[in-house]
């Protein structure tokens, strides 16, 4: 990579996390949660963060998935949790308890990106990734002396990927959902561009499905004034409330109903025959 382009990516990380570093990121605790546990029906596996499954007025897309599901046909087990970065959920032994209920023919969606985009050290409160989806490894120096490898925002993913394809599951890597962004003229920005690129990637590489959320959700910001998009979110623009989770959670039915072989087809639920399919 060249040097111009190294800088603009770094220039691009950094902005991130100066634009919506007054947002809510909260590193939850669910240690004392009842978590949703797999029946003898097929399960739809969502592995996230905090745009995903959230508390309060902030709510994430992965709420209202199994609005647009038939109850009667499939489950949806939610294990995203808040303040998760792709590095975090698997370092924490999150991914291997989903991995260890995976059953042939369930459906796994994963979205991570919003947290893996800081440091990887404290200021970062140890959940940013390496930048990329190389082989690259950083080594960090943890608060009780040891030391941690950390692999690539690719890396992360791909082996996401690869184990729950293992088990036989239909795996879909989904990229971030957007943040709230205006250009001057008050007209929505598209979010995540490398990070997009990077996920497609990763999904290419194993041979697994990828959503473009960001640009989905980012084509019907299009059509929507700002103060519409305003109203869809519970902090400084990182957060949605009721009606954004509603919104993402119908783009992602829309991008699953595109896929090749339409995986949920024959799982949805009255709403989620009406959403119009979106195609890459």
């Amino acid at each position: 990579m060249k040097m111009g382009a190294i800088f603009r990516l770094l220039a691009a990380c950094l902005l991130a996390g100066q634009l919506f570093a007054g947002d809510e990121r909260p590193v939850v605790d669910d240690s004392m949660e009842a978590k949703e546990q797999p029946s003898a029906l097929p399960s739809v596996w969502i592995a996230g963060d905090s745009t995903v499954k959230n508390r309060g007025e902030m709510r994430g897309w992965g709420q209202d998935l199994g609005d647009y599901l038939d109850p009667r046909k499939v489950q949806v087990v939610n294990r995203a949790i808040g303040g998760r970065s792709s590095r975090t959920f698997l370092t924490d032994g999150r991914w291997d308890e989903i991995l260890g209920d995976i059953k042939r023919g369930d459906l796994v969606l994963i979205q991570f990106g919003h947290n893996d985009v800081g440091p990887l050290d404290e200021r970062g409160k140890f959940r940013g990734s390496v930048k990329g989806i190389g082989d690259e490894i950083e080594s960090v120096a943890k608060p009780d002396g040891s030391v941690e490898t950390v692999h690539s925002y690719g890396w992360y993913l791909k082996h996401f990927a690869r184990t729950a394809k293992s088990k036989g599951a239909v795996v879909v890597l989904c990229s971030p959902v957007p943040h709230k962004k205006f250009d001057r003229q008050g007209r929505p920005l598209r979010d995540w561009d490398t990070w997009r690129g990077w996920v497609e990637a990763c999904a290419r590489a194993e041979g697994v499905s990828f959503i473009d959320l960001a640009e989905i959700i980012g084509r019907k910001y299009d059509d929507m004034e700002t103060a519409e998009i305003e109203a869809l979110f519970a902090d400084k623009g990182t957060h949605t409330n009721a009606a954004g989770a509603r919104l993402n959670a119908c783009a992602v039915i829309a991008g699953l109903k595109g896929l090749p072989g339409a995986p949920v087809d024959g799982w949805l639920s009255a709403a989620g025959r009406e959403i119009e399919t979106s195609r890459p």
